[in-house]
């Protein structure tokens, strides 16, 4: 890996942490999902880096970024002026394209629909907005049994919930062998893990309870890509990006593996986000 240029940018009640690679190409803004920040993209920035200039942050809250008030409530509109600020200054002259996956896919979307203007094109992987689902009102009890368990039995408890809660009918949840990782994937496990009770907590209740505006959508469908992971089927987070895809007529691109194709298949999974951007 590269040595990525590192900088700190002034947000509204935060300070985000962001690292820049490559000269010269246009902007490649990835925002990462879940409880991961800039280093979910390791696998994939520095071969972007050779044709886009790729930026890469943690969301406001997590690992670097810091809240000015780290009790404050957290919503996808803030979090996705939050790219549109780093698009403006990475990027002033020439709309960017974004990819984003998960939670990060939800803010990604939130920015097409509001700064249209500023954004070439959107990939979104598998971005968790149930309340598009015929079934959404199922979706909203899952999320109160989350914070539910989170308030009155702790952190991994909940986790199991919402682990369980996001797989296909029926499947269940095996024990992983525990292996030994390179100090640089322990090191980003253990930032995870830390950022883990902020995310529950306060991510998952607003970012899953955000409803798309569709018809805004519709009208940029042009500029998004709706993708899932080739072994995602049935499961939760795959729903919405495929039920999205047919509601705006458009494909749905799969990638390798799975929700978290990204770290699985992080070769395979960047070519395949090249020749999205190319198309």
């Amino acid at each position: 890996m590269t040595d990525p240029t590192i900088g700190s940018l002034r947000v509204n009640g935060a300070t985000l942490h962001y690292e820049v690679r490559g000269q010269g190409g246009p902007l490649l803004l990835l925002i990462p999902g879940g409880a991961g920040g800039a280093a979910s993209f390791d696998g994939i920035a520095d071969d972007l880096a050779t044709e886009y200039t790729v930026a890469t942050y943690d969301p406001r809250g997590m690992s670097r970024s810091t809240l000015d008030d780290p009790e404050a409530e957290q919503s996808v509109a803030e979090h996705a002026d939050d790219a549109f600020r780093m698009v403006e200054l990475l990027s002033p002259d020439e709309p960017a394209r974004v990819f984003g996956s998960s939670s990060g896919a939800i803010a990604s979307l939130h920015l097409l629909t509001t700064h249209p203007e500023r954004v070439e094109r959107v990939v979104a992987h598998e971005p968790p907005v149930v309340e598009v689902l015929p079934d959404a009102p199922e979706h909203r009890a899952f999320i109160a049994r989350v914070q539910a368990t989170f308030q009155t039995e702790g952190l991994m408890p909940a986790i199991a919930v919402f682990s369980a809660g996001l797989k296909r009918d029926g499947e269940t949840l095996e024990p992983q062998a525990e292996t030994k990782l390179p100090p640089r994937a322990a090191a980003r496990v253990e930032q995870t893990m830390a950022n883990l009770p902020y995310f529950v907590g306060r991510i998952v209740p607003s970012f899953m309870s955000y409803a798309p505006d569709i018809h805004r959508l519709q009208a940029l469908s042009n500029r998004l890509v709706l993708a899932c992971g080739h072994d995602s089927r049935g499961e939760l987070p795959y729903r919405p990006a495929a039920f999205l895809a047919d509601r705006l007529c458009t494909e749905l691109l799969h990638f390798p593996g799975g929700h978290t194709g990204l770290t699985t298949h992080p070769d395979e999974f960047g070519e395949l986000l090249r020749k999205a951007f190319r198309a």
